[in-house]
């Protein structure tokens, strides 16, 4: 009777341990694909509410000012009061003027990064960081995503290894070392390992 226990034991474990093989092995193309995808869009110019599941899109950017120029947008003026007391009125500048242009804003290329193995996230990096696992930044493994700001609500990048992150930032989507000032406690695991 063990003899019969240990075949069929023995059996069972041969039969379940190519599917978790498959398994792992189908998790670990799914997070080099991830990546793959962020990759690829390095040099897409930065455009904040651009990017969707189809790459990049619509969204805006601010128009630069000419290196050198003064900026006239901050005005100084003094008023008389009373008792010969003068008051300096300062303005604070305006928005600088808003182009359409195509590209990605930081969560819009994660979004478009997991879209390619079916994982749809939210909009948003601060719902960004809702989803998934909490983990550890000593424990970042390839794919997870670093938040910047309170509850990720600031910016989403993604660790790639190597003590390096890629992100859609002013330029461009660009590859760099890690950031930690202002990154979150935690990291989050969207594909598990």
């Amino acid at each position: 009777m063990k003899s019969i226990c240990a075949v069929v034991i023995s059996l069972a474990l041969l039969v379940a341990t190519p599917g978790i093989a498959t398994a792992d092995s189908n998790r670990q193309q799914a997070i080099r694909l991830v990546i793959r995808r962020a990759l690829s869009q390095r040099g897409v110019p930065y455009a904040y509410g651009g990017g969707n599941a189809a790459g990049p899109s619509l969204g805006t950017a601010a128009v630069e000012t000419p290196a050198g120029a003064v900026d006239s947008s901050l005005t100084l003026g003094v008023a008389p009061v009373a008792n010969n007391v003068a008051v300096t009125d300062v303005s604070p500048p305006p928005e600088p003027p808003h182009v359409s242009k195509v590209g990605f804003d930081a969560s819009g290329l994660m979004l478009y990064a997991f879209a390619g193995v079916g994982i749809k996230l939210p909009r948003s990096s601060g719902e960004q960081y809702k989803v998934g696992r909490k983990v550890l930044p000593s424990q970042a493994l390839p794919g997870d995503l670093i938040f910047y700001g309170p509850e990720g609500s600031q910016s989403v990048a993604m660790f790639v290894g190597n003590g390096q992150m890629v992100e859609a930032t002013d330029p461009a989507v660009t590859v760099s070392p890690v950031r930690t000032n202002g990154m979150t406690p935690y990291l989050t695991r969207i594909i598990e390992y």
